[in-house]
């Protein structure tokens, strides 16, 4: 009796697992499902304080589980960088947990780790930032550990010496990385020697070799001030447990005159020409396509978050369905506006196979023009907004995604309630005003297009397409002669 029950227990289990397959194979594949509406994103409220130091306190309080990331940002970006000495920012970044206090790099590493903590220090354009990632229980631990980084760095000179060699070393393997070869000279060609978004942000072979304890030091004294910083807390914890906290280590940190940032206006565009970086040997071709786009703050950003959605931010993109899903000339091709205090660049790029650099520069051509010369479907639009507003709530799901998500914000002086009505925003984008950004922003006439290749295989075929003029360049994006 006992075997039959068993036998018919696992009859219904497997019914249960089975079931549902049935039930799928009755669902219409011949076409895509339809996508929901975006409901309304509902996100936590910013709460904003300042410490008598005069350091900007910004708190999202989410105590779904018990951790706490913490983010100080502060302007010491490359953009600050002295014209003589390009890397200059990132390095004293990087310094900063090298050493602080009375710990070793050694010690703050192992300190970190004994507290479970991802604690990372490093700097971008814009903003140099130290992020902490901790469990509550170690939290008071962890901002000890954190205010000697930030306050108290001790750059040593033998630990200055050890990085800047590093970093030498990674500057050479640069000659053997393609992909990292293009961004640098696509930069450096879109926006010349005399403004900061051109000058590579970990330096040169020279600029490094120049690097020293004294620059770091100096570099560090200018700019790390409370007055010229920012700091973010999201996670299990209240405003008052955070004020206490954080009065606490960085109350009495001392303010100081910080030089003014820098204004730069990027060259005027010239003739759409092609910029050939020789990679002998190379098995693909790094393409770089585009032109100087936009600041953060332009009232356009909706449209242009539509436009590239559509145009090569997502897998379903124009780019990326014909060069990687109709050719198979790449893994993923797409596109994208790095939008900063100054306007970025635009760029749509794929690393393609050699044999086909010029087939895929006439597709790459074919879909930057048919996107400004043809109006988009309204199908096409109602998806892409689709996919951003869905996409959206995700990014707020953990403290780390919600971090970033507001951290873009303190950067670039936007109201902290901005993602209130950001779905809002999207799904009253029109078609008329994408196509609009299209003509104003992705400049065909004016293109950069750099392919770090092998030149033996593709220059013939890039001249073949009479689509501009070829220039030689090297890893820096400098004529060659």
């Amino acid at each position: 009796m006992k075997a039959r029950l068993a036998v018919v227990a696992m009859a219904a289990a497997l019914l249960a697992v089975f079931a549902p397959c049935r039930l799928a194979a009755q669902v219409d594949r011949t076409h895509p499902p339809q996508l929901p509406a975006a409901p309304p994103l509902r996100v936590p409220p910013v709460q904003t304080t300042r410490l008598p130091s005069g350091l900007e306190i910004a708190l999202v309080e989410m105590h779904e589980v018990p951790v706490v990331d913490i983010n100080l940002i502060v302007r010491a970006g490359s953009v600050r960088d002295p014209a003589d000495l390009p890397g200059l920012a990132t390095f004293t970044a990087g310094m900063l947990d090298e050493g602080a206090g009375r710990r070793t790099a050694l010690e703050i590493a192992e300190q970190a780790a004994y507290l479970g903590a991802n604690f990372v220090t490093g700097a971008g354009y814009e903003w140099a930032s130290v992020f902490l990632h901790v469990p509550k229980r170690q939290l008071d631990s962890a901002l000890d550990l954190m205010a000697d980084v930030v306050l108290r760095p001790t750059f040593p000179d033998s630990e200055v010496t050890r990085q800047r060699d590093l970093r030498r070393t990674a500057i050479i393997q640069l000659r053997d990385q393609p992909t990292a070869q293009a961004p640098i000279a696509f930069n450096a060609i879109l926006f010349g020697t005399q403004h900061p978004y051109g000058w590579p942000t970990d330096g040169t072979e020279a600029s490094t070799a120049a690097l020293s304890q004294g620059r770091v030091q100096e570099f560090y004294r200018a700019y790390y001030r409370p007055n010229n910083a920012r700091l973010l807390i999201v996670g299990d914890i209240t405003m008052a447990e955070a004020r206490r906290l954080l009065t606490a280590r960085f109350g009495a940190w001392e303010r100081g005159e910080v030089p003014p940032l820098p204004v730069a206006t990027a060259p005027a565009p010239g003739q759409r020409t092609f910029y050939l970086v020789d990679k002998p040997g190379a098995a693909q071709s790094v393409i770089r396509i585009g032109n100087v786009g936009v600041a953060r703050n332009t009232p356009d950003y909706f449209a242009i978050q539509v436009l590239n959605t559509i145009l090569g931010g997502s897998f379903t993109s124009r780019l990326n369905q014909n060069l990687r899903e109709t050719h198979g000339y790449t893994y993923g091709a797409g596109s994208g506006f790095a939008t900063r205090r100054l306007p970025g660049p635009f760029s749509a790029q794929a690393s393609v196979v050699t044999a086909k650099t010029d087939s895929s520069l006439i597709e790459f051509l074919k879909e930057l023009r048919r996107i400004r010369d043809s109006v988009v479907p309204g199908d096409e639009l109602a998806k892409a907004k689709s996919y951003i507003a869905l996409g959206l709530p995700r990014d707020f799901e953990t403290t780390q995604g919600a971090a970033d998500q507001y951290m873009e914000l303190l950067q670039n002086d936007l109201p902290l309630d901005y993602y209130n009505t950001y779905i809002q925003r999207i799904g009253a984008v029109t078609v008329a005003e994408v196509q609009r950004a299209a003509l104003r922003y992705i400049d065909a006439d004016h293109f950069a297009i750099v392919v770090v290749g092998d030149k033996s295989q593709v220059e013939a075929g890039i001249r073949a397409l009479n689509e501009g003029p070829i220039s030689l360049r090297d890893l820096w994006g400098q004529e060659v002669r």
